[in-house]
């Protein structure tokens, strides 16, 4: 079989949060760096989210997470929860002994400190955490965003969906040190010029994502425009222009404001975003 025959890869199921509070100049979103050293998206800023794994089909997760029904799968919801916690250091979880609240950012930092390691390196599983600390994943706070779907022909694909957290996050975060290396809160607007002036780097769909995002001044804004709007799949069309830009096709119902955009050079494929 030919090289140009071979059947498109199959993308695997991957989960990213859109971690939002309001700054005072406007809506900011939570993201990190990418390390150099890794093969997917490297020095690229991203949002925290990552595969989803066996783990998070765990049963003990129908007792330690309130999961909707609807959309998407619940092993997605709580991969983002898990991801987000491996890799920027939050912890997205309610205390039933405390009727329900968020986890205090003392107790949420002390608990990073303690399993963020082992987790990592695979010496016990998200859910073990959660029953240890008697917690529960506050999915309730996490509406879903957006999904999509890295372009045929690419060697790595991802599908990915996308979620807001639904309330302002008090703890810092902190950063994994191996996949990600730097975490910060920057307006949309401003990630966007940043990656414009070459001070960043973003992937298509994490750029398309910071866009709409754009368009909300407070995190309110934002989570209602998102429960209002109906999430349509994309999975980009890519045409390759002999200047070396593309040319990107997506679904005008996706609510991106385009049903083409034109990708300079230098702007990396997207694949998780």
């Amino acid at each position: 079989m030919s090289q140009s025959a071979k059947p498109p890869v199959t993308p695997r199921p991957a989960a990213t949060v859109i971690i939002l509070r309001d700054g005072a100049e406007g809506i900011e979103v939570f993201m990190v760096v990418r390390h150099h050293e890794i093969d997917f998206a490297s020095g690229a800023l991203v949002y925290p989210g990552g595969k989803v794994d066996e783990q998070d089909s765990d049963p003990r997760w129908a007792r330690f997470a309130t999961i909707p029904a609807e959309v998407p799968a619940p092993a997605y919801w709580v991969a983002a929860a898990r991801e987000t916690f491996e890799e920027a250091g939050l912890l997205l979880a309610r205390n039933p002994e405390r009727a329900g609240h968020l986890v205090l950012p003392e107790r949420a930092h002390a608990i990073v400190e303690r399993y963020q390691k082992p987790l990592n390196a695979g010496e016990l599983s998200f859910c073990d955490v959660v029953e240890r600390e008697n917690l529960v994943l506050a999915t309730d706070l996490m509406v879903h965003f957006a999904h999509w779907i890295t372009p045929v022909g690419m060697p790595k694909r991802f599908d990915t969906q996308f979620f807001l957290v639904a309330a302002p996050m008090e703890q810092a975060g902190a950063h994994d040190g191996s996949e990600s290396v730097e975490g910060i809160w920057v307006r949309p607007q401003q990630a966007i010029e940043d990656a414009e002036a070459g001070r960043r780097t973003l992937v298509n769909a994490t750029r398309m994502n910071l866009q709409k995002l754009a368009r909300s001044l407070t995190v309110r804004d934002a989570v209602q425009a998102a429960r209002a709007s109906r999430v349509v799949t994309v999975l980009p069309q890519v045409q390759h222009l002999p200047d070396g830009s593309r040319l990107i096709r997506i679904p005008e119902e996706a609510g991106y404001g385009a049903s083409e955009v034109h990708v300079p050079a230098h702007i990396r494929p997207s694949m998780r975003g």
